[in-house]
This record gives structure tokens, sequence and C-alpha cells, in this order.
């Protein structure tokens, strides 16, 4: 077991920077010990698909599959596979995944599931960390790959408020969080404010607070209880949720691993 508890460390650090033939080796290593170590599969699978070896994700999804027949985030994934198959399409390269990425920093940053979602050839492409971008239309704020294919569009009230920003002058930098042919999660990160905008948190917890203001761009100084600055408190969550993120590198949420098929 200590020398599972070893490979598994060389493997997930190999993923996070991003070394993706080499993290498949140590993951490789640790089935051969265990056969039926299913996180094993799961990140053979996952690491195979970033290097765009369909075939052999496919071969480690369907083995994981056998281990838990009912695993929804390998039927996602086997289903994402089976579109990328049919239609000769490759998964977009990834960056190495910084454990910083997806840090949650009141005010700053917004996780938000988008609506409208695109078609599913552009979804099964998607990868967790991937960049994409805003693009503020007159009624709406889509979200569009580097080759501009359309991926789905912010929830009006966050619609409404980004736009705002965008026209002052705001910068946005935006990442994929978590990816299905379904639904599509993604990380905003504000990354510069414009300056009639500077007295205006991005993401306040109510996204309708000085909205007027903001319209008129003559509002007053915010109150404290509506800034959402980082704290020594936010400054500690932020360290510990690195130590999190750290630990492991699939973009899948721990409690789906025994998911009941809702077939």
């Amino acid at each position: 077991m200590k020398d599972i508890s070893n490979l598994e460390k060389q493997a997930i650090n190999n993923a996070m920077n991003g070394q993706w033939t080499e993290a498949i080796k140590f993951n490789e290593s640790i089935v051969k010990i265990d056969k039926k170590n299913i996180e094993a599969y799961l990140r053979l699978g996952f690491a195979n698909l970033q290097i765009n070896k369909i075939k052999k994700s496919k071969q480690f999804y369907l083995q994981a599959l056998k281990i838990q027949p009912n695993n929804g985030f390998v039927k996602k994934n086997l289903d994402k596979i089976k579109i990328l198959e049919s239609k000769k399409l490759v998964s977009s390269n990834t960056t190495p995944l910084d454990p910083l990425l997806f840090v949650d920093i009141p005010g700053k940053t917004k996780t938000v599931s988008l609506v409208n979602c695109g078609p599913k050839s552009v979804l099964a492409k998607l990868t967790v960390g991937q960049r994409v971008f805003l693009i503020s239309k007159k009624r709406r704020v889509e979200i569009r790959t580097t080759d501009k294919e359309y991926v789905g569009c912010l929830p009006d009230d966050l619609s409404k408020r980004l736009a705002i920003f965008i026209k002052n002058g705001g910068i946005f930098s935006v990442y994929i969080k978590e990816t299905s042919l379904k639904n599509i999660t993604i990380l905003i990160k504000e990354e510069k404010k414009g300056a009639k905008m500077m007295k205006f948190v991005a993401f306040p917890s109510d996204l309708n607070v000085n909205l007027s203001r903001m319209e008129s761009s003559s509002g007053e100084e915010i109150s404290d209880d509506d800034a959402e600055e980082i704290s020594l408190l936010d400054l500690e969550k932020l360290a510990e949720n690195l130590n999190n993120e750290e630990k492991d590198y699939l973009p899948f949420d721990h409690e789906e691993k025994n998911e009941e098929s809702e077939d």
C-alpha cells in the first residue's frame, strides 16, 4: 500500500504539471499492483483524453465501469468520447492545472452554471482548466472558445451586471470548471476594473445591488455591507483551498463515485 501511495503522489504531481505521459505511466503501475483501483483507472481515462488518445481513454473508463457499473462520472465521459469518435473530433488542449485556478476570492471570482448551452459537438471538446471568453451581446453575455464556438450564456442577472463592467473597460478571465454534454460550469475572475467601476464590486452576494448607480456611472461610495474585499479570514480560506486543490486533479465530484444511474 505504501508503494501505491507513492505512485499516486507522483501521478497526481505529474498531472498537475500537465505531464500527462508520465502521469499515465505511474497510474499504469498502480493498476498492475491493484487491478481494482478505480481512481487509477479514472485518472488514466482522464489523462489519455488530455493527449487525445481517445481509444485508450475509452478502454480505461470501460474498465472503471466494470468495477462500478453505476458510476455517473464514467458514463458522462463515455458519452463525451462517443461524440468525439462519431464526429472525429479532438479534445481541446489544456495547460497544466494550476492549484490556484479555482480558488474562490470573494467579490473577485464567480462560479456559475451556463444556460442555453451549445451543441454537444462543441461541449464534448471542452476540458477542465480550458480558457474561454466573454462576448457581450445586446441582451446577453455569451461564452465562446478561442475558435469562437458557442459554449453557452451567463444567467440574465449576471449577464446584465457584467455587460456594464465590460462596457466600461472591465477585463475578466474565464475557465471551464466542470464539463459534461448537458451542463457547463465556469469560473470567472475579475482581472481589471474600468475607471468608472472602481467603486463597485464585480460579484457581490446580491448581483442586483447598485445596478442603477452602475448604469449611470455616478454611484456613491459602496458601504461596508456591499464591499466584499479580501480579509484575513478570506486569505486563510484561500490557503486552505489551495491545500485541498493540490490533493487531486480529477474534475469530478467525489460524491459521484457511487452515484446511482438516473436511467
